[in-house]
């Protein structure tokens, strides 16, 4: 617990077995209470490397979803669990784990409802090895976003997140794709009802064990960004009604 809030990480898995363990054996169980795995229908031994580690909360997905489905499975879970804080953390080792204190205690002191863990705050994301292609679409796209969103975060892509359970309950995630721009449109959601999002700086890490999408996925998550914030933009302005942002 913190702040007699009860805090879970959840873990989107996918052919994680060679990081899941360094992955878990880091998070600080010091106000961790509960840990949520989800394999989107993984290859390798992930399954069986979370049994091992002692996981009590592991779903498996019989077919591979997508990234924003198994986002699904894992809110949903920690939900039913009656998390008060959800932080997301992948556990292919690519975030720290040791900033589950700051972003948690930010949400359980009330600051903000939201924290995101931000690569490009600082020098994470070039001195982990993020590919120079991804940077600068990046901050291609985050530079588009602000300005099509009116806000002023320093990127939109991480994946290492935290939210109060006041945010998850009060958007449709469930809605959301089951791809990667699952993320883009959540940001997108939270921000229409009303909540501000905290970043706080983040080092990565780009291995050959970090989950990463070619070239060509990521021109069409790239597509998809843009798509969203048009959306978003128009809904604000009342110009046309998008039932994803209701």
């Amino acid at each position: 617990m913190i702040k007699d809030q009860k805090l879970i990480i959840i873990l989107p898995a996918y052919n994680s077995s060679t990081t899941l363990e360094k992955t878990y054996k880091e998070i600080p169980f010091d106000i961790v209470d509960d840990v949520v795995l989800v394999d989107d229908c993984s290859s390798d031994i992930t399954i069986q490397i979370a049994k091992k580690l002692g996981i009590k909360h592991i779903i498996l997905h019989d077919q591979n979803k997508g990234y924003g489905a198994n986002q699904k499975s894992c809110y949903n879970k920690a939900l039913s669990l009656d998390a008060d804080i959800v932080i997301m953390l992948h556990p292919d080792y690519q975030y720290t784990p040791h900033l589950i204190h700051s972003m948690a205690y930010l949400i359980a002191n009330k600051v903000y409802p939201v924290v995101i863990g931000s690569r490009i705050l600082g020098n994470g994301a070039l001195n982990g090895g993020m590919p120079i292609y991804k940077y600068i679409a990046n901050r291609f796209l985050t530079f588009f976003q602000n300005i099509l969103l009116g806000q002023k975060l320093s990127e939109y892509h991480s994946g290492y997140r935290a939210f109060s359970k006041k945010v998850l309950t009060n958007i449709n995630f469930s809605i959301n794709s089951d791809d990667f721009i699952f993320d883009n449109q959540m940001i997108c959601q939270i921000f229409n009802k009303g909540f501000e999002i905290a970043e706080i700086t983040c080092p990565t890490r780009y291995t050959s064990e970090s989950s990463s999408i070619n070239f060509k996925r990521s021109l069409y998550y790239g597509l998809g960004v843009v798509k969203t914030s048009f959306l978003y933009f128009l809904h604000k302005r009342k110009i046309i009604s998008i039932n994803l942002f209701k």
